[in-house]
């Protein structure tokens, strides 16, 4: 029986600047961190106190994975959408839509971009 999402994987080029990216736009915190081998390191992050859904960053030095399926996106539930829109601005993050939306009767959306052009998503339900 499929329970949960457990993680979802990123690919990243600098480990560093993806956790910093995380901690600071996102709000996630390092779990676990593990190194596979001399080439490829895994970095687990979630929300304080939240091990629910984890983003697992892959960082890779040299190391190939065959693009076989690709992630859309991820989305990252928020209360105040605008105001979270805002942060994004000032914090010069590389915006998709200029600004929010909103989709289906009343669910409030906005696309985003990460340090290695994943697309990222802040999502708040419908009141």
């Amino acid at each position: 029986m499929i329970q949960k999402v457990e993680h979802v994987g990123i690919m990243v080029s600098d480990a560093k600047r993806s956790i910093r990216f995380y901690e600071n736009v996102i709000g996630l915190e390092v779990i676990k961190r593990e190194k596979l081998n001399d080439r490829v390191e895994l970095i687990f992050m979630g929300f304080p106190g939240q091990s629910d859904v984890q983003i697992e960053l892959v960082a890779g030095t040299g190391e190939t994975y065959p693009v076989k399926g690709v992630v859309n996106h991820v989305a990252f539930t928020v209360t105040d959408i605008e105001k979270e829109w805002e942060r994004l601005k000032e914090l010069n993050v590389e915006l998709i839509d200029d600004e929010p939306r909103t989709i289906l009767g009343g669910v409030k959306v906005g696309f985003f971009y990460g340090p290695d052009n994943e697309r990222l998503e802040f999502f708040q339900p419908k009141e």
